[in-house]
């Protein structure tokens, strides 16, 4: 049973060996690789071992700080005798250019900077040259232009710390190229790419600010930069945490959940203070507690594939049955001592939020709801390598901490694309979606973007928040007649029998037990109607229904006008 109180720093640590302790039976012979699932990832399973090894680390690390140990202390250190051996048969490998296994590598230079007496002291002179050996090939790769480039500096960091065979070179471009990245008030890209998602806080900045904790005495003047840089993203990402402490679902990796506090976390370790200790401690505390309310630990209470429930649906190719245990940076709380004032103080809630807040590095407007959610309104971010759901990821008109967001099935139907705050038109069988923005222009009071669905159709949407919600204005200039549809937040329920219907000419509301949500038409012509949606496709709820409009568009130009309402219950 996991203690899910996290009123204390007590509760974090049996908090983290209570998700730890059911891995112990999972080990391979060798204690190389924990194996958990069976679904699979683009990489082979050797390395899906390994990422299990690897990153219960982030959180087993931080509470090896104080000099406690685990009920994995034995089959990690033997695990890593074997797996940094050529001639055990369990060796972790030889690798190219890109391999996964460079992301594993960083938790264990992460280690080699925090607790070397636990990771390299014990090892022979034999023993540490083949860790160097197996954790330099890092060096002799190439590896992603993002923020993979951190896993090789925190290597090296931890190498060069402890003796080992490091790069002076490769940790010195790796640096200068970090700062490419860098795009002014807080904001990274990850890499130069225009996604702007929880990669910019869970690594970007964490790792940045692991760096600054560690090599303040040996790079003072880029630890502080990097500090700064924390505190002023700090102001921005404050607005993503709803009151009770969940986040906006919002881009890849969702899986990771719990890593969604694992910036203020990092932001504590780097020693800042610029966020109030009791304002922090709240944060990150009630962040815990909303995720251990949800069901994302199976009957072992191992974590599972998904979001606020177990789900393969909306999970991306690279997300293998040990990737959620990314969620373990967030522990990183655990490697301040006990006396720190980050456990000293008491919970505070959030501050005074008024109006909007303008992100214009990422394309948000951001707002808290009177029930103390937040609502994001979007447009300009795109993944170009196109994971899975993509567009749903990024393209969306809006996001919500209590709707959450919808993926699909298929885009055959409307009931399988389950397009919420999305306008679909149809063409050749399929249901077509924004999946990316020509140009976006961005004020405080709305956002503008032009966008194409398919050859002989071109849209501009004007995006702005009202007092239930907000209004989305569309002008599609089109060359055909195609049916459309324009579609709000999708309600959740458990029986069809507790909702209750409002459809009337140019609208549709529902309510239930646990909200209520609409969408009103302003401008145009259309039909009211509502969505059942194919199960598991709201990476909140896995049942849900969408209210939406239905309408033709014809050839020239169509106005399009409606406004979308919704308040989730928060009993």
């Amino acid at each position: 049973m996991i203690n899910t109180n996290f009123a204390s720093r007590e509760d974090y640590e049996e908090a983290l060996l209570g998700l730890c302790r059911p891995l112990k039976k999972y080990y391979t012979k060798g204690n190389t690789g924990i194996y958990i699932g069976y679904t699979s990832a683009h990489y082979g399973d050797k390395i899906i071992g390994l990422e299990a090894y690897s990153r219960i680390l982030w959180g087993i690390v931080p509470y090896m700080v104080s000099g406690k140990t685990t009920p994995l202390d034995e089959e990690i250190l033997r695990g890593l005798r074997n797996g940094i051996n050529p001639e055990n048969e369990e060796y972790w490998g030889t690798y190219e250019d890109g391999s996964q296994a460079f992301v594993e590598m960083a938790v264990l230079g992460f280690a080699l900077l925090m607790v070397p007496e636990r990771f390299w002291d014990p090892l022979s002179g034999e023993e540490r040259r083949m860790f160097s050996a197996w954790l330099n090939q890092i060096n002799e790769h190439e590896i992603s232009d993002n923020n993979w480039l951190f896993f090789r500096i925190l290597v090296n960091c931890g190498l060069r710390k402890n003796g080992g065979c490091w790069s002076e070179e490769r940790l010195a471009a790796d640096l200068a190229r970090i700062e490419d990245f860098y795009l002014g008030d807080g904001w990274y890209s990850d890499g130069k790419t225009a996604q702007r998602d929880y990669y910019i806080s869970f690594a970007m900045h964490f790792y940045s600010l692991i760096y600054a904790g560690v090599m303040k005495k040996e790079d003072p003047e880029r630890a502080a930069v990097y500090i700064q840089r924390g505190e002023r993203f700090a102001q921005d990402f404050m607005w993503w945490f709803a009151r009770s402490g969940e986040a906006i679902p919002y881009g890849r990796s969702l899986t990771y959940r719990f890593a969604q506090t694992a910036f203020w976390a990092a932001l504590a370790f780097s020693g800042s203070e610029a966020v109030p200790w009791g304002i922090l401690r709240g944060l990150i505390s009630r962040h815990f507690r909303y995720w251990f309310r949800q069901p994302i630990l199976d009957c072992e209470d191992k974590l599972t594939i998904g979001y606020a429930y177990p789900n393969l649906n909306m999970a991306e190719g690279y997300n293998s049955p040990s990737s959620p245990y990314w969620a373990m940076k967030s522990f990183l709380v655990l490697a301040l001592p006990k006396e720190h004032p980050f456990w000293k103080s008491e919970e505070k809630e959030l501050p005074a939020r008024e109006g909007v807040r303008m992100m214009p590095h990422a394309g948000m407007l951001v707002r808290e709801r009177k029930n103390g959610h937040v609502m994001a309104l979007t447009s300009g971010q795109y993944c170009a390598w196109k994971p899975a759901h993509y567009a749903e990821k990024y393209e969306k008109f809006a996001y919500s901490t209590g709707f959450g967001f919808q993926v699909p099935r298929s885009y055959r139907t409307l009931e399988q694309a389950a397009p919420d705050n999305m306008l679909s038109l149809y063409k050749d069988g399929y249901w077509h979606v924004r999946t990316k923005c020509e140009a976006v222009e961005i004020t405080e009071e709305r956002i503008v973007s032009s966008w194409i669905p398919f050859d002989g159709v071109h849209i501009e949407t004007e995006l702005s928040f009202e007092a239930e919600g907000c209004r989305c204005r569309h002008t599609i200039q089109s060359d055909g007649v195609y049916q459309a549809a324009a579609a709000g937040f999708a309600l959740p329920f458990s029986e069809k029998e507790e909702l209750v219907w409002e459809a009337g000419e140019g609208s549709a509301r529902i309510r239930g037990k646990k909200g209520r949500c609409g969408i009103i038409q302003i401008e145009g012509k259309a039909d009211a109607d509502f969505i059942y949606c194919e199960p598991n496709v709201n990476v909140l709820y896995p049942r849900t229904v969408l209210p939406c409009l239905q309408m033709t568009v014809r050839p020239g130009i169509n106005i399009v006008e409606y406004r979308i309402e919704g308040e989730m219950n928060t009993d």
